[in-house]
Formats: structure tokens, sequence, C-alpha cells
């Protein structure tokens, strides 16, 4: 495994290498969700590549983005059968600061766009950078965050990248809630009571059984197909998705 943590350094290796590259951005804190998106992508590709970068830019809360677990030592040990890793600075993804950005109009003003103002722009913005400096055959991205793979396959087609956004089936945790580096934040208690979210979630008055259970509902809606919801256990927000 080679780790970068120069984009610059990345940029001039990426042009000295020949066959598929898969590409597999996250956030760190990795678990059993992101080694499935890496599995798949290693399959059917030659070479693969994963970023780490907690992306300020997308949290509308500042308390969330210094409560976010970074685990880099512990996500590189991980990542052993890996070929590449980009783990770059924020000066090194906003060189210029955060003056340039992507934002889209209809779809991220919904749902958890209404609730996280601005977050879309920060994660569309970073999402191209990474996809433009990866410049990936495939980038694999999982279905738990089913409006933020809605807007990237939308941008993807718009802007003509020529990687292909590659959907993933969430992974969830033996008692059905949807594997999450935020569960690492979760007491014990709330941990319990977070594997009724994706049970409750099937119901037709899902919003108001959440509410019954103790969870602080932000939203359950139909779109696409889908049931989304967000939640929060004190602290921690969660968000799930069910086809209807």
């Amino acid at each position: 495994m080679k780790v970068f943590h120069d984009v610059q350094e990345w940029r001039t290796f990426r042009r000295h290498f020949g066959g598929t590259l898969g590409f597999v951005p996250t956030m760190g804190a990795l678990h059993a969700g992101h080694l499935s998106l890496l599995d798949r992508s290693r399959k059917e590709n030659n070479h693969t590549l994963v970023s780490i970068f907690v992306n300020p830019t997308q949290f509308d809360d500042p308390q969330d983005f210094q409560n976010y677990p970074q685990t880099l030592d512990n996500d590189l040990r991980l990542l052993h059968n890996i070929d590449y890793v980009l783990a770059p600075s924020a000066q090194q993804m906003y060189a210029q600061g955060y003056h340039y950005k992507v934002s889209e109009d209809e779809i991220s003003k919904t749902l958890e766009g209404a609730h996280r103002p601005g977050h879309f722009d920060g994660m569309l913005t970073v999402v191209l950078k990474l996809l433009n400096l990866a410049n990936a055959h495939k980038a694999y991205f999982g279905e738990k965050d089913f409006q933020q793979l809605q807007l990237i396959q939308g941008m993807a087609q718009e802007f003509f990248l020529h990687t292909e956004i590659v959907a993933c089936p969430t992974q969830r945790e033996a008692d059905g809630l949807a594997m999450s580096s935020r569960n690492q934040r979760l007491t014990p208690e709330q941990r319990a009571q977070a594997s009724k979210f994706p049970q409750l979630l099937k119901n037709q008055d899902a919003a108001q059984q959440l509410e019954k259970a103790g969870f602080a509902v932000d939203y359950v809606e139909e779109w696409r197909g889908r049931r989304l919801a967000a939640v929060r256990l004190g602290e921690v927000r969660l968000i799930d998705n069910i086809e209807v």
C-alpha cells in the first residue's frame, strides 16, 4: 500500500500507471460498510484508491465536525490490502479557501438539505475535487446516503465526468442498523435503541412510531421509490432509507 498526503505527488504518480482504477472516497472511521465498497472495487478493477478526508465544508454544525471520529492510524491498518490511499490535509484540498463551490438548486434543498443548510454544497464540491484527483474508471458509493448518491450521479452526468458512479447496497449490522461512522458515538443504551430505527421505518406511520420510541425525528419522507428518514439520539444524527 502506498499512502499519499500530497495531492500533487498523487497526480504525478497517477499519470504513470495503467489498467483500470476503482475509487472509494471516505471520511475515515472505516467500518465493514466501507470495506464492502473496497472489496467490490478490487474485484472490478486492476487498482483501487481510497481517500480519507474529513471534509469541513459539509458540516453545518461546527460541533459535529469537532466530534467526528478521526482514526487515520487505525484506518490505514484496515487498508493493508489496498493499493493506494490519498489522505490530504484541508490546506491541500482548499488551497484558496472555500471560494469555489458546486451547488445544486433543487434536490439539495429538500430532506437532508432542508435540515443541514450548505451540507450538499460542501459534499458536492469535495466529491468533484476527489473525482478529478482520482481520475478513476469507477467510483463506489453506498445507498445509505441515498440523496447524496442521487446528487453525485446527477453531477457526474451534468459535468460529463468519465468516472462511472456505482451504487452499492447498504451494509447493516446484525440487528439491522445501517453501518455508519457515527454509530461509534452512540452510548450502549443509545446503540440498543438505534436498532429499532430500521424496523420502525418499515411502518406506514414511521414518523409517529419513531417518536413514540424516543427518537427525535427530523423527517420521514417517500422519494424516488424509497422511504428516507433522519433521526437523532442525543447528539448523534442517524439516517437510513428503505425501498417502498
